[in-house]
């Protein structure tokens, strides 16, 4: 009798030492960086599978008894979860339950289109592309935003942001709309009024001077060139807004026949200010066109040394020699370029 208790009173302690070992010492086995990834609405069946399905933990019972005796089942909270290696299974549930997810760093650089956001957000969020693209493309949706389809990018200030992974899109859109009112609050809101614009105008004009050049020195003399052309009542004629219009944003060279193709955001068609930007703004170009030296520059061309900078000219006689020298150097180097991948004859 004695014998049979104590092996009773064995097991039982074995059982005991098993479920403790388990549940907050034995740590979760899995790679670096794993996340589980909880939909909004999802149950605790669903939850359990993805867990079973990354291999986060294994069948059994001992996820069910604990999860259950921690009430997870009535508490499910979606979210993006980071899971380390070594977790136990109480802490686990425990995160799970009170909902301790990790954020979602969305990082904005240059993005071009409607479309490249939208693909981005489905990318990184649970909010799907789908439902991104038709909530920028829907006046009725921006409006309550002071927004249409044409100025919404204006809102996206080129920066690093931390989002939960759940949630809608309009969720997203309303924090980047956000940020965009810290922005413009204050300084740069009376730097746009003395230069006689809207901020969303300031923030179009800083696009086409961020894709005309990467570099900080010319940033703002190219600015003062399109602000010194909006006076004169000028086209803007920028080759960029050209691509953008056509959205032939791999077009190397701007031909004659392109500068008329039919559209609002062609500056060398269309008069003015594009109804929108054409591409994401950096903040270095917004300043660089809020703080534009005064110049008399109507026009520029890059440079003949194909360093990345250009010649400035407040004269088209001046704008005409430059422009020669660099399409002479540009024929050059297009004939060498041609000559260097011709095969050797035999």
């Amino acid at each position: 009798m004695k014998k049979t208790v104590g092996f009773i009173v064995l097991v039982l302690a074995l059982v005991g030492g098993y479920f403790i070992w388990e549940v907050f010492i034995a740590g979760i086995r899995v790679p670096e960086k794993k996340y589980l990834l909880i939909a909004t609405g999802s149950d605790f069946n669903t939850v359990k599978q993805q867990l079973k399905d990354q291999q986060i933990i294994k069948p059994g019972f001992i996820f069910n008894q604990l999860a259950n005796r921690l009430n997870y089942p009535e508490h499910i909270k979606p979210g993006r979860y980071l899971i380390k290696n070594g977790t136990s299974m109480w802490t686990l549930i425990r995160t799970l339950k009170v909902g301790q997810q990790t954020a979602v760093r969305l990082v904005i650089n240059k993005i071009r289109t409607k479309e490249d956001l939208a693909s981005k957000i489905g990318l990184q969020f649970e909010a799907d592309s789908t439902e991104a693209i038709r909530f920028l493309l829907s006046n009725d949706s921006l409006k309550p935003y002071g927004l249409d389809t044409n100025t919404v990018m204006t809102v996206i200030i080129p920066n690093s942001y931390l989002f939960w992974w759940n949630g809608s899109f309009r969720k997203i859109f309303e924090r980047l709309k956000s940020q965009h009112d810290l922005f413009w609050e204050g300084s740069r809101t009376a730097k746009a009024k003395k230069l006689g614009l809207r901020t969303a105008e300031v923030y179009t004009i800083a696009s086409i001077v961020e894709e005309e050049t990467n570099k900080a020195e010319d940033k703002g003399k190219i600015a003062s060139v399109y602000l010194n052309r909006i006076k004169k009542g000028m086209k803007l004629e920028a080759d960029p807004t050209v691509k953008y219009a056509m959205r032939n944003f791999g077009l190397k060279r701007i031909l004659h026949g392109h500068l008329s193709y039919p559209s609002p955001y062609n500056t060398y068609y269309s008069n003015g200010i594009p109804p929108g930007p054409i591409c994401s703004a950096s903040i270095s170009s917004i300043d660089a066109v809020l703080d534009a030296p005064e110049t008399d520059y109507l026009f520029f061309v890059a440079k003949p040394d194909f360093n990345g900078y250009s010649n400035f000219a407040s004269n088209y006689a001046d704008h005409l020699k430059y422009a020669r020298a660099y399409q002479l150097a540009l024929d050059s180097l297009i004939i060498r370029k041609a000559a260097q991948a011709k095969p050797n004859s035999q």
